[in-house]
């Protein structure tokens, strides 16, 4: 859930208006190494070529809306409308952009607050895992935090703020009617707690196997389904993460939850992509596809969902990272994997 409401908010958010200037305009400076600047929007797209000195300067016949900016490693946010003259000093830093001239304000609040979205304040679970008392204090302290600016908001374009202010509001009405109920599955699969455990599922290499089958080594679980399109996207990763980490103290588990009868994706078809593409480590078929008792006792209602159990068949984080994450292998080393 982290980061998903301002992500929806961005994607759905692009409209056409009219201006004296029918384009806007961008220039700046890029950092070494980088020769073109992209701009990509909903039906909109632009490679702005950069000088040999690293400068830039560009109009764009953009509707009024936003878009993506990449340069290099820098990802952000950018507000266009018609009349916008900007100029972007990239910060090396930390791969992000500021913004100065006509718009500018738009582009940094946007800026300002993507950042407190994509910071701990902007994850549920951040909040979910707290006992009461604190909860109700970060509560505070996010809204006091989110409420603090440097922009003058006046200035900034309406459609971004009432974008922006939608955003914050679905944030914390989905944190604060969630509460109870996630706090409540997060104590119960908290660190360090008995893993919950499966027993007697299909393995693809024949037989059965059991949670129980693979202690002595951490367990890294992919829950997942022949029909589910990010499951799907995370394999070549954790192809390679299996492979790495091959003789390790480690086993990788995949767990599908196709539907036993065939009402989505089915026992034959995960029979045929685990043959197809050839997935490695542990591939297992759930008894009773979401309805298991396993799945049920992690509360998965959605995948792909990574589970990690220790050696000692505890629970070390009942939603990992995944395999596709840059962060899992210093996470493993930490673990002394």
């Amino acid at each position: 859930m982290k980061n998903i409401i301002w992500v929806l908010v961005i994607i759905v958010m692009a409209s056409c208006t009219s201006q004296e200037k029918e384009f806007s305009a961008l220039k700046g400076n890029v950092n070494e190494g980088v020769s073109s600047i992209i701009i990509q929007g909903k039906g909109y797209s632009k490679t702005i070529s950069v000088n040999e000195d690293g400068t830039f300067s560009d109009t764009l016949k953009a509707p009024e809306g936003m878009y993506g900016l990449i340069a290099g490693n820098s990802r952000s946010s950018l507000f266009l409308k018609n009349g916008y003259d900007l100029s972007l000093e990239f910060v090396e830093a930390d791969n992000s952009v500021l913004f100065s001239g006509t718009g500018a304000e738009t582009n940094n609040y946007l800026k300002e607050k993507a950042a407190f979205f994509m910071s701990d304040y902007g994850d549920p679970k951040s909040y979910f895992k707290l006992e009461k008392s604190d909860y109700d204090l970060r509560l505070v302290a996010a809204k006091a935090e989110f409420n603090k600016s440097t922009i003058d908001v006046s200035k900034v374009d309406s459609t971004v703020a009432a974008m922006v202010a939608q955003s914050d509001k679905q944030l914390f009405a989905y944190v604060e009617s969630n509460y109870e109920q996630n706090h409540a599955s997060l104590v119960k699969l908290a660190k360090g707690k008995p893993s919950p455990v499966f027993t007697d599922y299909e393995n693809f290499a024949g037989g059965t196997t059991s949670l129980n089958d693979l202690k002595g080594k951490y367990v890294y679980i992919d829950v997942w389904a022949t029909w589910c399109g990010p499951c799907k996207r995370e394999i070549p990763s954790l192809k390679l993460l299996e492979k790495e980490y091959h003789g390790k103290n480690i086993t990788f588990v995949s767990i599908s939850v196709d539907n036993v009868d065939g009402r989505r994706g089915s026992h034959d078809s995960w029979l045929k992509m685990v043959e197809e593409q050839q997935l490695g480590g542990v591939q297992l078929f759930a008894d009773k596809d979401f309805s298991s008792d396993f799945i049920q006792a992690y509360d998965i209602n959605s995948i792909p969902r990574f589970l990690l159990i220790d050696p000692k068949g505890n629970i070390v984080d009942s939603n990992t990272l995944r395999p596709s994450d840059p962060n899992i292998k210093s996470f493993f080393t930490e673990l002394g994997i």
